[in-house]
C-alpha cells in the first residue's frame, strides 16, 4: 500500500526522526493560515502517490503568506500524471547546505532488508543509479540480528566526511530502520536528508510503501489508505481479494496461484503475445470472485482475447465454471474467452461451460496459443 508523504512523515516521527513542520490543507485560504502559522518561507508541496511533483509544478516555495496561498490556488485540482491533487503540504522551508539519500527496501536477490545511501540527494535514486552507480553504497540487513550501530556509523561514513554530522547522520539512519521494521514497510526513504548550514539534520522529503500483508497488524496504518490514489480497478480487486496489476499487452489473465499467473503470463510473450494483466483469484475462489475478475479484464479497452487458466486444488474449477456462466448473464461479454480447467471437479466443470460458447483447451499450452491467436485477428 503506498501512503502520502505526510502520512510517511507522521509514522517516521513516531520512531523520532526530525521533521520540519508541517500542516495539510485543502483549501488556498488554509495554506495562508498555515503558511502564517509557520510565520517564515515555507515549502508548498502536492501530496499524490506518484513521482516527479517537482517537475510537474507542484513544489513550489513561497516567502510569504501571499505567495503560499497563490501557489495553493495553482496546484490544487492540478492533474500530475492522471492524478488529481486533493491535498497540498505547507512545510516549514530549512536552509540546505548537502543533500543525501537514504531508503530501505526488501531486496529479493538477498532475501533481506538492504540499506542503501548516497550522496547524491535530491534527485530520482533510479537517475543515480543509472548514471553514477558508485554514488550509491548498499548494506544487506541481517534480519535476526538488525542494524547495528557499527553498520549505521559505516554507512554515514560513506557520505558524511564531518563527524560530528556523520554522528547525525547515523541516528537518523537508525531511526528509519527502526520506522521501515516498525511499519512492515516493503520501502522506507528519506530523498532529500538534509544537512542545514549549521549542522543540523532533517528529513525534508519521505516515501514509504507498506506491505499489504501486514496491515492486520497496523489498523492505524491500514485507514491511511488513500482511494483516490487507485484506480476503479485496483480498488475493485483489493476488496474482492483478488490480486492485480495491469498491464500494456492484450491478452486478458485470469488465473489462480500466483506462481502460475506468472508462468502463464512468461508463456504468453513465449508464443509471441502480451499479457494485459496479473490477475490472481487466489486459493479459494467463488462466482462472485470470478465476475468480478471478467469486469476488471473487460474494462481495459486494450484487451482482445480472455484467456482464463486454472488448476483447481483448493479452487473448484465447477466455482470458477459457475462464475463464467453468471458473468455471461450479468453481461455481454464480446472478447473471446479461451478456458483451460484442470483439476478438483473438471468434469463438473465442463458440464457447466457445454452449453456456452468459450474456446477449450486441455493443456496450458494449447490455451495460450488459441488466446495469443485470437488476439491477433482484426477487432
Amino acid at each position: 500500500m503506498k501512503i502520502h508523504e505526510y502520512q510517511a512523515k507522521e509514522i517516521l516521527m513516531r520512531h523520532g526522526v526530525p521533521i520540519p513542520r508541517f500542516e495539510i490543507v485543502t483549501t488556498p485560504a488554509d495554506a495562508r493560515k498555515a503558511a502564517e502559522d509557520i510565520g517564515r518561507m515555507v515549502v508548498v508541496k502536492a501530496q499524490v502517490h506518484v513521482g516527479g511533483r517537482g517537475k510537474a509544478g507542484g513544489v513550489k516555495l513561497a516567502k510569504t503568506a501571499d505567495e503560499a496561498e497563490a501557489h495553493a490556488s495553482n496546484i490544487l485540482g492540478m492533474d500530475i500524471k492522471g492524478l488529481t491533487v486533493e491535498k497540498i503540504m505547507i512545510s516549514d522551508a530549512v536552509d540546505i547546505d548537502r543533500e543525501y539519500y537514504i531508503g530501505m527496501i526488501v531486496d529479493r536477490q538477498t532475501k533481506k532488508p538492504v540499506y542503501m545511501v548516497s550522496e547524491a540527494g535530491g534527485i530520482d535514486i533510479e537517475q543515480v543509479a543509472n548514471e553514477t552507480p558508485e554514488k550509491i553504497h548498499k548494506l544487506a540487513i541481517n534480519p535476526v540480528k538488525g542494524l547495528s550501530a557499527a553498520d549505521a556509523s559505516t554507512l554515514a561514513a560513506k557520505i558524511e566526511s564531518r563527524p560530528e554530522v556523520a554522528a547525525k547522520v547515523a541516528e537518523f539512519i537508525t531511526k528509519l530502520y527502526d520506522g521501515f521494521i516498525g511499519s512492515d514497510a516493503s520501502l522506507a526513504e528519506i530523498n532529500p536528508l538534509v544537512v542545514t548550514p549549521d549542522g543540523e539534520v532533517w528529513a525534508v522529503d519521505a516515501k514509504m510503501n507498506i506491505d499489504d500483508n501486514a496491515l492486520y497488524r497496523h489498523p492505524d496504518i491500514a485507514e491511511m489508505r488513500d482511494p483516490a490514489g487507485e484506480t476503479d480497478e485496483v480498488r475493485k480487486a483489493r476488496e474482492m481479494g483478488l490480486s492485480y496489476v495491469k498491464l500494456d499487452g492484450n491478452v486478458g489473465c485470469l488465473v489462480n496461484g500466483a506462481g502460475l499467473a506468472m508462468t502463464t503470463m512468461d508463456v504468453i510473450q513465449h508464443y509471441g503475445g502480451a499479457p494485459a494483466n496479473f490477475l490472481d483469484i487466489g486459493g479459494s475462489s467463488s462466482p462472485d470472485k470470478v465476475v468480478t475478475a471478467l469486469e476488471i479484464i473487460t474494462s481495459d479497452p486494450n484487451v482482445r482475447s480472455i484467456l482464463i487458466n486454472i488448476f483447481g486444488g483448493i479452487t473448484r474449477c465447477d466455482d470458477v465454471a459457475r462464475g463464467l456462466v453468471q458473468a455471461l448473464e450479468q453481461t455481454s461479454i464480446e472478447i473471446p474467452i479461451v478456458v483451460r480447467l484442470t483439476g478438483t471437479n473438471e468434469d463438473e466443470a465442463r458440464k457447466i461451460l457445454a452449453k456456452h460458447q468459450f474456446v477449450s483447451a486441455t493443456t496450458m499450452d494449447e490455451a495460450v496459443e488459441k488466446a495469443v491467436e485470437l488476439a491477433k485477428q482484426p477487432a
